[in-house]
């Protein structure tokens, strides 16, 4: 997944943290945008590159 991101989002940067107990989160600018403990189950195929896509159109235009 992190080799998908990072061709999609070039200038994104993409952090694995490390922790114990199966975690996995996704955040974007901070803002959680996944969570596998929240919603007890793992991400769907394209799921986590689509909330992605949401959260940046969201994003103000510059």
């Amino acid at each position: 997944m992190a080799a998908e991101l990072r061709e999609l989002y070039p200038e994104a940067t993409v952090r694995l943290i490390e922790s114990s107990g199966g975690l996995f989160e996704v955040s974007v600018d901070g803002a959680l945008v996944f969570s596998k403990k929240a919603l007890g189950r793992h991400a769907g195929p394209g799921e986590v590159v689509r909330l992605i896509q949401q959260r940046r159109a969201q994003e103000p235009r510059t």
